[in-house]
């Protein structure tokens, strides 16, 4: 299993709103790192939700059920979709100061790749931050 770590801002589109959906296509991706990420994703991969902007938290767990197929929003075939359902959301989100602060998540994209918005994990790190967020 692969792990990764998925962006959204709130306002865009929210960790609520995808529990009320209950699965979407992730669209909307235009660098090419992110996108070949996309093109990695394996169904059953566990994805972390990051609020970014606003909030800028880990909130939630999801899931990929369906692995990339041509972006339905674009004519244009270099982009890319997967579908992704949510699994839970954590108890206590993990802010980016907590990630930036704990010494086990040092090189952990985020940080490293702040802009990317779909990026792989170590599973070390998908564990630590789900530690960090089942703390009440």
């Amino acid at each position: 299993m692969n792990y990764w770590l998925v962006k959204s801002e709130p306002v865009k589109y929210s960790w609520d709103k995808f529990n009320k959906d209950g699965r979407t296509f992730w669209d909307g991706v235009r660098n090419y790192q992110a996108r070949n990420n996309l093109r990695d994703m394996k169904e059953g991969d566990l994805v972390l939700f990051y609020h970014s902007n606003e909030g800028k938290a880990v909130v939630g767990i999801a899931k990929v059920v369906k692995e990339h197929y041509q972006d339905p929003t674009t004519e244009d075939t270099n982009w890319l979709v997967v579908d992704l359902a949510p699994v839970e959301t954590l108890k206590t989100p993990v802010t980016l100061e907590q990630i930036k602060k704990d010494q086990r998540l040092q090189n952990i994209g985020l940080i490293k790749q702040g802009r990317l918005s779909v990026m792989s994990l170590k599973s070390e790190e998908f564990d630590r931050i789900i530690e960090l967020g089942s703390s009440v």
